[in-house]
Protein backbone atom coordinates (compact mmCIF):
# COMPACT_ATOMS: atom_id res chain seq x y z
CA UNK A 1 0.00 0.00 0.00
CA UNK A 2 1.39 3.47 -0.82
CA UNK A 3 2.07 5.73 2.30
CA UNK A 4 -0.40 8.33 2.66
CA UNK A 5 -0.42 11.90 4.17
CA UNK A 6 -2.71 15.07 5.17
CA UNK A 7 -3.21 17.66 2.31
CA UNK A 8 -5.24 20.34 3.97
CA UNK A 9 -7.87 17.68 5.36
CA UNK A 10 -7.50 15.35 2.57
CA UNK A 11 -5.66 12.05 3.05
CA UNK A 12 -3.21 12.02 -0.27
CA UNK A 13 -1.04 9.13 -1.52
CA UNK A 14 2.66 10.61 -1.31
CA UNK A 15 2.53 9.41 -4.86
CA UNK A 16 0.12 10.58 -7.43
CA UNK A 17 0.09 11.01 -11.13
CA UNK A 18 1.26 13.95 -13.50
CA UNK A 19 0.40 14.57 -16.60
CA UNK A 20 2.70 16.04 -18.92
CA UNK A 21 2.87 12.96 -21.29
CA UNK A 22 -1.20 13.59 -21.85
CA UNK A 23 -0.37 16.43 -22.98
CA UNK A 24 2.52 15.49 -24.99
CA UNK A 25 5.13 17.44 -23.04
CA UNK A 26 8.32 15.57 -24.06
CA UNK A 27 11.72 15.91 -22.29
CA UNK A 28 13.20 12.97 -24.26
CA UNK A 29 12.77 14.17 -27.94
CA UNK A 30 15.26 12.01 -28.89
CA UNK A 31 13.87 8.78 -27.90
CA UNK A 32 10.09 9.83 -27.44
CA UNK A 33 8.51 13.29 -29.10
CA UNK A 34 5.93 15.46 -28.14
CA UNK A 35 3.47 14.88 -31.33
CA UNK A 36 3.77 10.80 -30.52
CA UNK A 37 3.08 10.94 -26.57
CA UNK A 38 0.27 13.45 -27.81
CA UNK A 39 -1.35 10.61 -30.18
CA UNK A 40 -0.51 8.19 -28.26
CA UNK A 41 -2.55 9.35 -25.40
CA UNK A 42 -6.02 9.58 -26.70
CA UNK A 43 -9.17 10.06 -24.61
CA UNK A 44 -9.49 6.46 -24.31
CA UNK A 45 -5.81 5.60 -23.19
CA UNK A 46 -6.09 8.59 -20.44
CA UNK A 47 -8.90 7.21 -18.81
CA UNK A 48 -7.24 3.66 -19.09
CA UNK A 49 -4.02 5.45 -17.27
CA UNK A 50 -6.26 7.34 -14.70
CA UNK A 51 -8.05 4.18 -13.75
CA UNK A 52 -5.20 2.15 -13.76
CA UNK A 53 -3.65 4.38 -11.15
CA UNK A 54 -7.00 3.74 -9.21
CA UNK A 55 -6.01 0.28 -9.12
CA UNK A 56 -2.45 0.50 -8.35
CA UNK A 57 -3.24 3.02 -4.97
CA UNK A 58 -2.86 6.18 -6.22
CA UNK A 59 -5.83 8.67 -5.36
CA UNK A 60 -4.96 11.72 -6.80
CA UNK A 61 -3.10 13.96 -9.93
CA UNK A 62 -1.92 17.14 -11.01
CA UNK A 63 -3.62 17.54 -14.49
CA UNK A 64 -3.28 20.54 -16.64
CA UNK A 65 -6.22 22.20 -17.39
CA UNK A 66 -6.02 22.06 -20.85
CA UNK A 67 -8.75 21.70 -23.19
CA UNK A 68 -7.74 17.65 -23.99
CA UNK A 69 -7.60 16.75 -20.27
CA UNK A 70 -10.87 18.68 -19.12
CA UNK A 71 -12.54 16.73 -21.94
CA UNK A 72 -11.04 13.67 -20.67
CA UNK A 73 -11.69 14.46 -16.96
CA UNK A 74 -15.54 15.10 -17.47
CA UNK A 75 -15.66 11.67 -19.20
CA UNK A 76 -13.62 9.74 -16.29
CA UNK A 77 -15.96 11.27 -13.74
CA UNK A 78 -18.60 10.06 -15.45
CA UNK A 79 -17.76 6.77 -15.41
CA UNK A 80 -17.34 6.73 -11.85
CA UNK A 81 -13.57 7.70 -11.35
CA UNK A 82 -12.60 8.91 -7.60
CA UNK A 83 -9.03 10.64 -8.06
CA UNK A 84 -8.54 14.08 -6.23
CA UNK A 85 -7.79 16.66 -8.44
CA UNK A 86 -4.59 19.31 -7.86
CA UNK A 87 -5.35 21.42 -10.98
CA UNK A 88 -2.53 23.72 -13.07
CA UNK A 89 -3.50 26.44 -14.47
CA UNK A 90 -3.70 26.02 -18.87
CA UNK A 91 -1.46 28.92 -19.87
CA UNK A 92 -3.47 29.81 -23.13
CA UNK A 93 -6.67 31.26 -21.18
CA UNK A 94 -7.18 33.97 -18.37
CA UNK A 95 -6.81 33.52 -14.85
CA UNK A 96 -10.27 33.86 -14.36
CA UNK A 97 -11.28 31.61 -17.16
CA UNK A 98 -8.82 29.06 -15.53
CA UNK A 99 -10.49 29.02 -12.51
CA UNK A 100 -14.22 28.47 -13.81
CA UNK A 101 -12.79 25.45 -15.97
CA UNK A 102 -10.96 23.84 -13.20
CA UNK A 103 -13.75 24.20 -10.33
CA UNK A 104 -16.37 22.32 -12.29
CA UNK A 105 -14.49 19.28 -11.29
CA UNK A 106 -14.46 20.52 -7.28
CA UNK A 107 -10.28 20.26 -7.17
CA UNK A 108 -8.85 19.61 -3.46
CA UNK A 109 -6.38 22.47 -4.38
CA UNK A 110 -4.84 24.79 -7.26
CA UNK A 111 -1.17 25.94 -8.17
CA UNK A 112 0.22 29.20 -9.39
CA UNK A 113 1.97 26.76 -12.80
CA UNK A 114 5.67 27.09 -12.67
CA UNK A 115 6.89 28.28 -15.86
CA UNK A 116 4.63 31.18 -15.79
CA UNK A 117 5.97 31.97 -11.91
CA UNK A 118 9.30 32.26 -13.13
CA UNK A 119 8.38 33.82 -16.15
CA UNK A 120 7.30 36.59 -14.12
CA UNK A 121 9.57 36.35 -11.30
CA UNK A 122 12.48 37.34 -13.61
CA UNK A 123 10.56 40.11 -15.18
CA UNK A 124 10.03 41.88 -12.00
CA UNK A 125 6.20 41.03 -12.18
CA UNK A 126 6.01 39.86 -8.78
CA UNK A 127 2.95 41.51 -8.03
CA UNK A 128 1.13 39.70 -11.24
CA UNK A 129 2.31 36.43 -9.30
CA UNK A 130 0.53 37.79 -5.97
CA UNK A 131 -2.70 38.91 -7.60
CA UNK A 132 -3.11 35.58 -9.43
CA UNK A 133 -2.86 33.97 -6.39
CA UNK A 134 -5.08 36.13 -4.55
CA UNK A 135 -8.04 35.46 -7.72
CA UNK A 136 -7.38 31.43 -6.96
CA UNK A 137 -8.10 31.42 -3.40
CA UNK A 138 -11.14 33.59 -3.58
CA UNK A 139 -12.45 29.91 -4.66
CA UNK A 140 -11.40 28.76 -0.91
CA UNK A 141 -9.55 25.81 -1.60
CA UNK A 142 -6.03 26.04 -0.80
CA UNK A 143 -3.61 27.58 -3.90
CA UNK A 144 -0.13 26.58 -4.44
CA UNK A 145 3.08 27.86 -6.24
CA UNK A 146 4.97 26.21 -8.84
CA UNK A 147 8.85 26.61 -9.42
CA UNK A 148 11.81 25.34 -10.67
CA UNK A 149 13.77 27.60 -9.13
CA UNK A 150 14.82 26.77 -5.31
CA UNK A 151 15.61 30.36 -4.54
CA UNK A 152 12.09 31.20 -5.87
CA UNK A 153 10.22 28.99 -2.87
CA UNK A 154 12.56 31.12 -0.05
CA UNK A 155 11.56 34.47 -1.94
CA UNK A 156 7.61 33.70 -2.03
CA UNK A 157 8.08 32.87 1.91
CA UNK A 158 9.92 36.29 3.41
CA UNK A 159 8.12 38.09 0.86
CA UNK A 160 4.48 36.88 1.32
CA UNK A 161 3.22 35.80 -2.06
CA UNK A 162 0.55 34.16 -0.29
CA UNK A 163 1.14 30.52 -1.00
CA UNK A 164 -0.10 27.53 0.91
CA UNK A 165 2.23 25.12 -0.35
CA UNK A 166 4.21 24.67 -3.42
CA UNK A 167 5.10 22.41 -6.20
CA UNK A 168 8.99 22.08 -6.55
CA UNK A 169 10.65 21.12 -9.76
CA UNK A 170 13.59 18.60 -8.91
CA UNK A 171 15.52 19.88 -12.32
CA UNK A 172 16.04 23.75 -12.97
CA UNK A 173 15.76 24.29 -16.53
CA UNK A 174 15.56 28.10 -15.69
CA UNK A 175 19.66 27.83 -14.58
CA UNK A 176 20.85 25.18 -17.44
CA UNK A 177 19.00 27.45 -20.37
CA UNK A 178 21.58 30.47 -19.84
CA UNK A 179 24.77 27.89 -19.62
CA UNK A 180 26.21 27.35 -23.08
CA UNK A 181 27.08 23.60 -22.64
CA UNK A 182 23.53 22.78 -21.78
CA UNK A 183 19.84 22.85 -23.63
CA UNK A 184 16.49 23.91 -21.94
CA UNK A 185 16.06 19.85 -21.71
CA UNK A 186 19.69 19.12 -20.21
CA UNK A 187 18.69 19.03 -16.78
CA UNK A 188 21.89 19.22 -13.99
CA UNK A 189 20.92 15.85 -12.08
CA UNK A 190 22.22 17.76 -8.88
CA UNK A 191 19.54 20.58 -9.05
CA UNK A 192 17.81 18.11 -6.99
CA UNK A 193 19.87 18.77 -3.73
CA UNK A 194 19.58 22.43 -3.47
CA UNK A 195 15.46 22.21 -3.65
CA UNK A 196 15.45 19.47 -0.83
CA UNK A 197 17.68 21.86 1.31
CA UNK A 198 14.92 24.54 0.64
CA UNK A 199 11.99 21.93 0.94
CA UNK A 200 12.64 21.18 4.09
CA UNK A 201 13.42 24.92 5.63
CA UNK A 202 9.40 25.38 5.00
CA UNK A 203 7.11 24.09 7.09
CA UNK A 204 4.36 24.12 3.87
CA UNK A 205 3.41 21.15 2.20
CA UNK A 206 5.74 20.28 -1.47
CA UNK A 207 4.60 18.22 -4.22
CA UNK A 208 7.89 16.93 -6.15
CA UNK A 209 7.86 17.36 -9.68
CA UNK A 210 10.12 15.62 -12.70
CA UNK A 211 11.66 13.37 -10.07
CA UNK A 212 13.22 11.73 -12.75
CA UNK A 213 14.01 14.76 -14.72
CA UNK A 214 11.48 14.16 -17.73
CA UNK A 215 12.99 10.72 -18.26
CA UNK A 216 16.48 11.85 -19.08
CA UNK A 217 18.09 9.79 -16.18
CA UNK A 218 16.86 6.34 -17.90
CA UNK A 219 18.95 7.48 -21.27
CA UNK A 220 21.07 4.73 -22.20
CA UNK A 221 20.11 2.58 -19.57
CA UNK A 222 19.15 -1.18 -19.79
CA UNK A 223 16.01 -2.19 -18.54
CA UNK A 224 17.14 -3.40 -15.30
CA UNK A 225 19.36 -0.62 -14.63
CA UNK A 226 16.19 1.72 -15.22
CA UNK A 227 14.23 0.18 -12.57
CA UNK A 228 17.24 0.27 -10.07
CA UNK A 229 17.73 3.98 -10.88
CA UNK A 230 14.11 4.32 -10.27
CA UNK A 231 13.86 2.77 -7.21
CA UNK A 232 17.34 4.34 -5.99
CA UNK A 233 15.98 7.81 -6.83
CA UNK A 234 12.50 7.34 -4.90
CA UNK A 235 14.27 6.31 -2.41
CA UNK A 236 16.05 9.04 -2.19
CA UNK A 237 13.51 11.36 -2.50
CA UNK A 238 11.15 10.24 0.33
CA UNK A 239 14.44 9.98 2.80
CA UNK A 240 15.43 13.96 1.92
CA UNK A 241 11.55 15.85 1.99
CA UNK A 242 9.42 15.87 4.79
CA UNK A 243 6.58 13.85 5.81
CA UNK A 244 3.99 15.80 4.62
CA UNK A 245 5.56 16.61 1.38
CA UNK A 246 4.84 13.89 -1.79
CA UNK A 247 5.54 13.54 -5.71
CA UNK A 248 3.88 13.33 -8.80
CA UNK A 249 5.07 11.45 -11.70
CA UNK A 250 3.66 11.30 -15.75
CA UNK A 251 4.38 8.10 -17.59
CA UNK A 252 4.39 7.52 -20.86
CA UNK A 253 3.11 3.97 -20.82
CA UNK A 254 3.53 2.90 -24.78
CA UNK A 255 6.23 0.48 -24.55
CA UNK A 256 6.11 -0.08 -20.37
CA UNK A 257 4.13 -0.19 -17.89
CA UNK A 258 5.79 2.15 -15.95
CA UNK A 259 2.79 3.25 -13.79
CA UNK A 260 2.94 0.07 -11.92
CA UNK A 261 6.92 0.07 -11.73
CA UNK A 262 6.47 3.53 -9.94
CA UNK A 263 3.59 2.06 -7.51
CA UNK A 264 5.63 -0.92 -6.61
CA UNK A 265 8.59 0.65 -5.81
CA UNK A 266 6.90 3.71 -3.18
CA UNK A 267 4.47 0.48 -1.83
CA UNK A 268 7.52 -1.24 -1.03
CA UNK A 269 9.10 1.52 0.64
CA UNK A 270 6.10 2.32 2.75
CA UNK A 271 5.90 -1.35 3.98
Amino acid sequence: MIMTTDFFGNTVTRLILGDNPFNGFSYIKNQVTGEEMDSYYTKEKILETLFEAEKLGLNAMLPLASPKMLEALTEYFNKGGSMKIIFQPYQKVSVEENLENMLRFKPIAVYHQGTITDNLNENNQTEVIRSNIKIYKSAGIPVGLGTHVPETVMQAESEGWGADFYVTCLCNPRKSRHELTKTPEEFNPEDRFLMYEVIRKISKPCIMIKIFAGGQIFSGKTEAQQESLAESRLREIYANIKPGDFCAVGVFQRDKKYLKLNAGIVSKISS
